[in-house]
């Protein structure tokens, strides 16, 4: 009976007739659409024969794939297909474990065909929303097909693209069906991720390499749609932008992982289109995460080569400033309205514990470490950069077999890392920015201070490059600072020390640091005005952005207005100072008069200039012609330029009276004819004298008839030298510092002789040591013999001890009684006792005769 049934087509199950039904006899009429609607309805109205459809659907097509009949294929995955849109019921998952079977079935034909047509049913299946969890379903062979199909290497280029297009397609319908289910396998796991991203990257780099071969204009717009480029980064754009937090780090790290293994770091422009596509993808709060793994592989290939190195720098300078620019950006604004209480959440703030914790995360994102630790990173790969480059080699050796690093390479890196310092830096905000620059200069070494390089063999030269390029680093950090307060942006702990390097006999130390000087006191872009030293007639042409000083900038230059003076007179005073630092002196000059100066500042400066030009007349301090005619330059332009902004006329009259007499008679004494390529200075200044010289007494007579305090002008500025000064003037940036302490005498004001100095020796600190004990043990002996005193000696002798003392504290107080309470001298004079001694004579006050300016 079994065998009739088998045979008997009426005798057949409905749902297997119904399946036969919906093939044609010749397979190119496609689907039978009347029969299709019947199977459609019949799924939907008896649900529990779903599987049994699937079943028998995976049957006929794993028969007609083995027998090559390709057109009832692609029917069975068409029915397929429109049966897995169509039904949603509870056993829905017996028939997709049938679909997939198919579609596996597919994939691994070697027929391109059966592959996209397979990739493009799974694709479907992965857009549907299933009702009902799978809890054993598993996608592990999906994952390793399509990465496979993504490295398709086809002989035929047109069918190649197709293959991996599909690959990509697959991938990415894998991705939307597992990323966001729980309870199928985690998509995450390195495992997969390690097939997922170097596939998507694969084709992302062939991509680049096609496009450089691109066809017309009109062919590429045809064929826009199907760029496997596209689709790709569309692919990978939607991965990153699907993780979470604890899933950044197995998204990035196969990205790592691939630029190692093919080398694209030293290109640099893959690595970051990759990079950059990662970081708009990611959720902004995720930032820090992709930074964080970038410094840690930046610290992992610190021995690699320097080209490796400096493309790994790029990427970070790209991804920081994205994350920093968004995230960061982003964090701190929101913090800042929450703790203003600007939100338009109506809740309570601190006793919604929820908020709380919101809170504290935000905190943390805003103020994280990420900030610093790019920094230190940077710093500490600056500092190995310069170790290697003096060292010649990675282990400080030069042995056979080590690998010899390329000086010009290194140099590359440091520049690349000192432009991402400053890149970095550019987009924080201003407190930011001012712990940035606390930070870099904590870390500047000073000789017998701060520790040096690590490696011994650097050696001071070591020393002087890392000072060199921390400063540079502060250049760029410094670029386009803006601040409201001066104060606050610019503690004493940044710059005290950031003026005490100004007084090395290094000239690229001490340009740095003016350069760093200009960005902070630039806060209206007035620097590129002054970057050449001239006399202008008119400084209207300059077009000088100048704002009214502000309460917080005359504090400023309260305090520290006398070091910046100190230092540009002491600037002046360096034998091995040339052009470029006699420019900037003036810019600096410049910028105080419009940046930071009130009435107090200006008639400094001008005394400033004053003293400029009387240490270029004196031949005490030994300084060549160049120098000496270059100072004077110097004070002749910012006189030039301080008269007009004071507006005086006499003032200006003779600066100008002074600047024709030297165009006619000294002029080397004036810019244009000093900073230039061949000056034509003389062989000594020996007879600078008369009208060529600008004098105190005339400009503190035209100023003081303008209201300018005519005492502080009169008074020569003299600088106060302090151990700073010695302490800086040392020979080789190599040398140890000799510490001296010199102790002025203040018991009279009129005296101004001072003690020599006392070295400070191993000796000097024993005895002391010594001494100290020894006078402890003093005290604690005489204490002893008090106490013992009082406890054995007999009553009449304590008595009489006592006695004493109080009696010597009654005349001192007698004595001080006497010259309080004694009457004033009389103005009128005194009288002669009959000794012939001089006696005050006490006068009532209303006959005595008091000076006119004691009257009120």
């Amino acid at each position: 009976m079994t065998g009739v049934c088998g045979c008997c087509g009426a005798l057949r199950p409905r749902y297997k007739r119904l399946v036969d039904n919906i093939f044609p006899e010749d397979p190119e009429d496609g689907l039978v659409k009347a029969n299709m609607e019947k199977l459609t309805f019949y799924a939907l109205s008896a649900p529990e024969k779903l599987d049994r459809i699937g079943a028998y659907l995976s049957e006929r097509l794993s028969r007609d794939v083995a027998r090559h009949r390709y057109g009832y294929v692609c029917i069975a995955m068409e029915a397929l297909d429109q049966l897995l849109m169509a039904c949603h019921c509870q056993s829905i998952n017996l028939f997709v474990e049938s679909f997939l079977k198919m579609v596996r079935k597919l994939l691994e034909s070697d027929k391109p065909s059966l592959q996209i047509l397979g990739t493009n049913s799974f694709v479907k299946f992965a857009n549907i929303e299933e009702d009902t969890p799978s809890y054993h379903r598993s996608y592990d062979f999906f994952v390793s097909r399509f990465s496979e199909m993504c490295h398709s290497s086809f002989e035929d280029p047109d069918i190649r693209t197709k293959i991996r297009m599909a690959g990509i397609k697959g991938l990415q319908g894998v991705v939307r069906k597992t990323v966001n289910d729980e309870l199928q396998a985690n998509i995450w796991d390195p495992q997969h991720m390690d097939k997922i991203v170097p596939s998507l990257l694969f084709n992302l780099q062939s991509g680049e390499r096609t496009e450089s071969r691109s066809p017309s204009p009109l062919q590429a717009s045809e064929k826009e749609k199907e760029s496997p480029v596209e689709l790709t980064e569309r692919c990978f754009r939607e991965l990153l932008g699907r993780a979470a937090y604890g899933n950044i780090k197995n998204a990035v790290t196969p990205v790592l992982m691939h630029l190692d293994n093919h080398s694209l770091w030293e290109g640099k422009t893959f690595a970051v289109r990759c990079f950059k596509i990662i970081m708009y993808s990611i959720q902004s709060q995720h930032s820090h995460l992709v930074i964080q793994q970038l410094l840690g592989h930046l610290d992992a290939n610190s021995k690699n080569s320097a080209t490796v190195r400096a493309g790994i720098v790029e990427v970070l300078l790209e991804a920081a400033a994205i994350a920093a620019s968004g995230s960061v950006g982003e964090k701190s604004c929101s913090l800042r309205a929450l703790l203003a209480g600007t939100s338009d959440v109506n809740i309570n703030f601190w006793g919604d514990l929820s908020f709380y914790y919101s809170f504290c995360v935000c905190v943390c994102l805003c103020v994280g470490p990420t900030v610093l630790e790019v920094f230190n990173t940077l710093l500490r790969q600056l500092r190995l950069s310069v170790d290697y480059e003096l060292t010649g080699s990675y282990d400080g050796s030069t042995n056979i077999g080590t690998k010899i690093i390329k000086a010009h390479e290194e140099r590359q890196l440091q520049e690349a890392v000192i432009r991402t310092i400053g890149s970095f830096a550019n987009t924080l905000p201003t407190y930011q920015r001012s712990e940035v620059m606390l930070f870099i200069m904590g870390k500047i070494p000073v000789p017998g201070i701060h520790p040096v390089l690590p490696s011994t063999g650097s050696g001071p030269e070591g020393t002087r490059m890392i000072q060199v390029m921390l400063l540079k680093s502060l250049v760029q950090v410094t670029a386009g600072f803006q601040t409201t307060n001066m104060l606050t942006a610019l503690p004493s702990s940044f710059l005290e020390p950031l003026l005490s390097f100004s007084l090395t006999e290094d000239p690229e130390v001490r340009l740095l640091v003016l350069q760093i000087l200009l960005g902070l006191i630039d806060r209206h872009d007035n620097r590129p005005k002054f970057s050449n030293i001239s006399i202008i007639t008119d400084i209207s042409v300059l077009k000088l952005k100048v704002d009214k000083c502000s309460r917080q900038d005359n504090l400023f230059m309260k305090k520290h207005g006398q070091q910046l003076y100190r230092h540009i007179y002491l600037g002046c005073k360096e034998e091995s100072s040339g052009q470029q630092h006699y420019e900037t002196l003036f810019a600096l000059l410049g910028l105080l008069s419009v940046e930071l100066a009130n009435e107090e500042v200006v008639v400094d400066l001008i005394r400033l200039a004053l003293a400029l030009q009387d240490l270029a007349l004196s031949t005490d301090e030994g300084l060549p012609v160049f120098n000496r005619c270059a100072v004077h330059a110097l004070a002749a332009a910012y006189l030039n330029l301080i008269c007009q902004l004071t507006t005086v006329p006499a003032f200006c009259q003779h600066i100008h009276e002074v600047i024709e007499v030297r165009q006619k008679e000294s002029p080397y004494l004036l810019p244009e004819d000093v900073f230039v390529d061949n000056p034509k200075l003389p062989s000594s200044l020996e007879k600078v004298e008369g009208d060529v010289l600008f004098l105190q007494s005339k400009i503190t007579e035209v100023l003081g008839g303008s209201g300018y305090n005519t005492e502080r002008l009169a008074t020569p500025y003299v600088p106060q030298y302090t151990d700073e000064d010695r302490l800086s003037k040392r020979k080789s940036i190599g040398e140890t510092i000799s510490l001296q302490v010199e102790v002025e005498s203040r018991n009279s004001p009129e005296k101004e002789e001072r003690t020599p100095a006392e070295e400070i020796t191993f000796e000097t600190l024993k005895n002391a040591i010594v001494d100290s004990v020894g006078m402890e043990e003093q005290e604690r002996e005489r204490r002893r013999q008090v106490v013992e005193k009082f406890q054995k000696a007999p009553f009449e002798e304590i008595a009489a001890h006592c006695g004493a003392r109080a009696t010597l504290l009654q005349s001192k107080l007698n004595q001080i009684f006497e010259i309080t309470i004694r009457p004033p001298p009389s103005p009128s004079g005194t009288i002669s006792s009959g000794y012939g001694q001089s006696q005050s004579r006490s006068v009532p006050i209303y006959e005595m005769k008091f000076p006119d300016l004691c009257v009120y």
